[in-house]
C-alpha cells in the first residue's frame, strides 16, 4: 500500500488500515482486481521449463508464482514440485490439509510422466524400474513403465563423428511413460540414470486423478467440482 500499488474504486490508497467494503468496493493490486474467495481454491498449471517450483527465490530467478493468479487467490501454493527444466501438471491450492494428504507416502498418489531419454530403452532395463532400483537415498517403489516410440535423432556433423568413435553414444531416443507413487528430488531422472539412460525431457501428464489434457504450456485453469471431489482421499 505504501508503494502506491493498491487502488480502491480507481483511487490509490496508501494509508495502512484504510477500511473498505469487499461487497461494494473494487480493490486492485497493480491494476488486478482482488476478490474474496468463498472456500478453498484448486487449480492446475501446465508448468513450462525455466521456472522454479517455489513462491519466492532470493536469487531473483523465475518462479511458478509468476504464472498463477496469486493476487486474485491469496494463499495459493504448489503441491509438490517439478524440476526447473521439467514441464507439465503442477497442482496449486489454498487447502493445506489436502496438500499434506496428497504428498504423504502412505497414500501412494500416482504421478505419470512422459520421459524422453537418450538411447533405445530395452525391456530388460525397463523391468529393473518395474521391480525397483537402489538409489543413494534408498530403494524405489516399483514403477509402471511403458516403452513408446524409438526414433533416430537428427545428428549434427559433430555427433556423426562421435557416433563413429564412441561406442557408448547412441543415435536413438526413446519415449517412455513412467508412473511412480513417490516424490523424491529428481527421482525419475535418477532412476533412468541408474539403468544407464540420460533424460532429455520430462513432462508430468497426470497427478492422481488429474489429467493435464490439452491445457497449453504456461496456462492454468481452476479444477472442476468433480476433479476436486476426486482429489479428496478416503
Amino acid at each position: 500500500m505504501t508503494a502506491g500499488r493498491v487502488t480502491v474504486n480507481g483511487v490509490v490508497v496508501t494509508e495502512l488500515g484504510s477500511k473498505v467494503d469487499p461487497l461494494i468496493d473494487t480493490i486492485c493490486i497493480d491494476g488486478k482486481p482482488i476478490c474474496l474467495v468463498d472456500g478453498k481454491v484448486y487449480l492446475m498449471l501446465n508448468k513450462p521449463a525455466g521456472y522454479l517450483t517455489t513462491m519466492d527465490d532470493p536469487q531473483g530467478r523465475p518462479t511458478v508464482k509468476e504464472l498463477v493468479p496469486c493476487h486474485q487467490y491469496p494463499g495459493l501454493f504448489p503441491v509438490g514440485r517439478l524440476d526447473y527444466d521439467s514441464t507439465g501438471l503442477l497442482l496449486f491450492t489454498t487447502d493445506g490439509e489436502l496438500a499434506h494428504a496428497l504428498l504423504h507416502p502412505k497414500h501412494k498418489v500416482e504421478k505419470r510422466y512422459r520421459v524422453l531419454v537418450d538411447g533405445a530403452v530395452t525391456e530388460s532395463a525397463a523391468q529393473q524400474l518395474r521391480q525397483g532400483v537402489i538409489l543413494h537415498d534408498g530403494p524405489t517403489q516399483p514403477a509402471t513403465i511403458t516403452i513408446g516410440e524409438v526414433v533416430q535423432k537428427q545428428l549434427s556433423p559433430r555427433e556423426k563423428q562421435r557416433l563413429l568413435k564412441d561406442s557408448g553414444f547412441s543415435p536413438w531416443q526413446t519415449t517412455v511413460w513412467c508412473t511412480i507413487t513417490e516424490g523424491r528430488k529428481r527421482q525419475v531422472k535418477r532412476m533412468f540414470a541408474h539403468i544407464g539412460y540420460e533424460v532429455v525431457s520430462l513432462e508430468r501428464e497426470a497427478f492422481g486423478p488429474l489429467q493435464l489434457g490439452t491445457l497449453a504450456c504456461g496456462q492454468y485453469r481452476l479444477l472442476t467440482t468433480h476433479e476436486v471431489e476426486a482429489l479428496h482421499l478416503d
